[in-house]
């Protein structure tokens, strides 16, 4: 089994390293009319099993199931070469891991990778993927997967069956629709509490038990939901869901479940079976729901039910309209990396035998990160604009700042944002956050110059 485990890790790895050297130039191209589009639709199942690592090998691994984890999607075909959009019920998919889901859906499409946006929801008791980190805690033989590299193409496979088959039965998709409902005591701020000098004094996580916590403000946030819904005429067949949240109530019991985000996208997709519902979050990299959860089985009661709550309203206002224009502009991101990080001593971190397994493995993501920066491989940025829509589709934990930023600049578009893409650079501050410190700046990859190219990128992506 162990060779098995070697010999699948390198034949992921070369042909996702096949898949680098092979993304074709970026066409950043004006909308163009639309006319005789249609729409595929699939899902298919993600469920890591019994044993397998959660959230990188830090946390209980799987020891039940409470509710299985999905990749949804759809198949944007008429446009162009095919579009793909397809969102992950999985902590994250990093480097050569994220490469590999676009390519192997890309193949399955009839189209290329740099065509297919993957993001994550985000959840904690998943798998978080990358298969770099996994090559590295692999050569140790003492650390837990990272993720178990037959188990992950195991889903690519599935993954790429469920899609050709679904092209078989694509439908026409002729209108759109947009429309956002406000939620209601889930979203906080982590980053709250403040010394008089503006640093983090602490923070707010996904859960909180300290009252004094929880009784400051919310902070910063995005409160709307929004969604943007694809029709067949009068038939709603696709609605895309967009909200800023870490999605988690609470984790690390070793219990599989898509959480309160998930429920939610769950308890609407079984209202209505016939329409594809997708959940994206946000830029959430400093935002969660602490403020309004204890931790409690309750509060994932709680939280799904403000979530659907939230879901509701925002198709409670959708207007279709015909779809006249449509455009896929995608932009490259190379940010350098964090000065504070050197290969060399996380290597040594990785290879210390009595350090703890999450300063070991969180160090294999940390050297994978800036193996890949050597390489010079860039991370793609993507949008997808119908209308006045725009579906921006960033890397990582951005804080939410980067998605109120881009409603700010395109102030005569729907802007709905989906982070949580490629995984590699981790959590994404401001430049104006990361002397303030706090622990999402002291885990962020990438220098604060990655604020300027990121704004960049954003400013192509919106056209």
């Amino acid at each position: 089994m162990f060779t098995s485990r070697h010999q699948f890790l390198a034949q992921s790895l070369a042909s996702t390293a096949i898949g680098w050297t092979l993304l074709p130039g970026r066409a950043n191209g004006a909308a163009q009319a639309a006319g005789g589009l249609r729409l595929a639709p699939f899902r298919f199942d993600v469920t890591p099993p019994m044993g397998h690592s959660l959230c990188g090998g830090w946390i209980k691994p799987v020891e039940g199931v409470d509710d299985p984890l999905e990749a949804i999607g759809f198949v944007l075909l008429g446009a162009g070469k095919p579009i793909v959009l397809c969102a992950v019920d999985w902590t994250g998919l990093s480097n050569s891991a994220h490469i590999a889901w676009r390519s192997a859906l890309a193949e399955a499409a009839g189209t290329t990778p740099d065509r297919v946006a993957v993001q994550c929801v985000h959840q904690h008791n998943a798998p978080f993927a990358c298969l770099d980190a996994e090559a590295l805690v692999l050569a140790q033989g003492d650390l837990p997967d990272i993720v178990d590299p037959e188990f992950f193409q195991q889903c690519l496979e599935r993954g790429q069956a469920v899609v050709k088959e679904g092209l078989k039965k694509a439908r026409p998709v002729t209108h759109v629709a947009h429309g956002q409902g406000k939620v209601e005591k889930v979203a906080s701020n982590r980053r709250v509490s403040r010394n008089p000098d503006g640093t983090v004094k602490a923070m707010r996580g996904s859960s909180c038990g300290n009252e004094t916590l929880r009784a400051m403000p919310e902070g910063l946030i995005d409160p709307w939901l929004k969604t943007v819904a694809f029709y067949d005429q009068d038939e709603k067949i696709a609605s895309c869901h967009y909200y800023a949240t870490h999605p988690m109530s609470y984790y690390g019991d070793g219990r599989v479940s898509s959480d309160f985000a998930g429920l939610a996208r769950k308890r609407r997709q079984a209202e209505e079976p016939d329409c594809t519902h997708l959940y994206f979050t946000g830029c959430a990299g400093n935002i969660a729901a602490g403020k309004y959860n204890d931790g409690s089985k309750q509060a994932r009661i709680d939280l799904t039910q403000r979530m659907y709550d939230g879901i509701v309203a925002s198709e409670a206002t959708l207007s279709p309209k015909p779809i006249e224009s449509i455009a896929w502009r995608t932009a490259d991101l190379l940010p350098p990396p964090n000065a504070k990080y050197d290969a060399a001593a996380l290597a040594k971190e990785i290879g210390n035998h009595d350090a703890k397994v999450v300063a070991r493995n969180r160090s294999s993501y940390t050297l994978a990160w800036l193996q890949r920066l050597e390489k010079q491989t860039p991370i793609i940025l993507s949008s997808l604009a119908l209308n006045d829509i725009s579906l921006l589709h960033l890397p990582a934990e951005c804080f939410i700042q980067y998605q109120l930023r881009a409603q700010k600049q395109a102030p005569d578009r729907f802007v709905a944002t989906a982070s949580y893409g490629d995984g590699g650079p981790w959590y994404i501050p401001t430049k104006e956050e990361y002397p303030l410190g706090g622990y999402e700046c002291s885990v962020a990859f990438c220098a604060p110059e990655i604020d300027n190219l990121l704004a960049q990128g954003m400013t192509t992506l919106l056209g």
